[in-house]
């Protein structure tokens, strides 16, 4: 409907020239130039029509047919995100999220132009982030989610947007006797991690056994076996391990270094190069403009132990 009210003005003006044309009597100066202005106001509008409808078929400013104007257009995005980690991705008590991860769905929705209230959040377990991307159960997926190669088969990530480390929580006063991944070739000593993670794979290699190891479909799972004692150890990285122990009242506590290098990325439709792009872009604007550090300090920055990060430099988007 709006694309034809510029040729409603254009009519009006038309009708205004004839009758200028037919009452003007002597000064045929006059009437042509009326005659013209009503011509370049028609132009005028018929222009402004075009660019309107340009705009509403591109999403604003965003090219026509790419991820960013479909968003736009509709007005809302749909996020994979995880519920039960502390800092990054926990649900409150309404259901909704918080976190850094949260943080950083929310600067790239709101360059699309889309408020945080148009978000539909979806839990996203490890296991099924790939899945949830292939199947268009979400637009992207913002969840500890580790850039490595095998995913990139799969999908495409943005970012990097954060560069954590894996390491090991125990039970306070026993990271005295578990001291790093080394101590877990004891068979003795029960691990746990979640399926479909980086950690659950990364620390195989040393275990004396497989048996050693039980693998949950969330964190907060390993932590309830941490706290009855069914395993000794819970291993993933270090910021959802601090976020555990701060909750914790002291019963916790971090065992050893990092010994990995988890660079966390934003995952997105395989192949989407332009979507992509755009997202780096988002993230560098914020780092310039200082909402990625706000982001931090508001969340994972807000416990003692933590560090603040600095936007890594992003991956060739493929």
């Amino acid at each position: 409907m709006n694309a034809r009210r510029p040729l409603t003005g254009i009519a009006a003006l038309s009708v205004a020239a004839l009758v200028l044309a037919a009452c003007g009597g002597g000064d045929d100066t006059t009437d042509t130039d009326a005659g013209a202005g009503a011509t370049d106001a028609g132009a005028e509008a018929t222009d402004a029509g075009a660019e309107a409808t340009d705009a509403a078929a591109g999403g604003g400013d965003f090219a026509e047919g790419t991820t960013m104007a479909e968003l736009a257009e509709a007005g809302s995005i749909r996020v994979g995100t995880k519920f039960d980690q502390p800092l990054f991705g926990l649900a409150n008590l309404e259901g909704t999220p918080e976190g850094f991860d949260v943080e950083i769905a929310k600067i790239i929705a709101g360059e699309l132009g889309i408020d945080e209230g148009s978000i539909e959040w979806v839990e996203t377990p490890s296991a099924i982030r790939e899945e949830v991307i292939e199947t268009d159960q979400v637009d992207m997926v913002v969840a500890t989610y580790t850039i490595n190669d095998e995913r990139r088969e799969r999908i495409t990530f943005a970012g990097p947007y954060y560069e954590a480390g894996q390491t090991l929580m125990v039970r306070a006063g026993e990271e005295s006797e578990i001291t790093g991944p080394e101590a877990l070739s004891d068979e003795s000593i029960r691990v746990c991690s979640v399926e479909g993670s980086t950690p659950s794979e990364n620390i195989r290699e040393y275990l004396a056994s497989d048996d050693q190891l039980t693998l949950f479909s969330t964190y907060q799972e390993c932590v309830d076996s941490l706290d009855n004692n069914q395993v000794d150890v819970v291993t993933t990285d270090n910021v959802i391990l601090l976020g555990f122990v701060s909750q914790s009242d002291g019963a916790y506590a971090i065992a050893g270094e990092t010994f990995t290098e988890e660079p966390y990325g934003v995952g997105i439709e395989k192949g989407d190069v332009e979507f992509c792009e755009f997202i780096n872009e988002t993230l560098a604007a914020a780092e310039e403009a200082g909402t990625y550090v706000e982001a931090w300090n508001a969340t994972a920055g807000a416990i003692e132990g933590s560090e603040e990060p600095t936007l890594p430099e992003p991956d060739p988007c493929s």
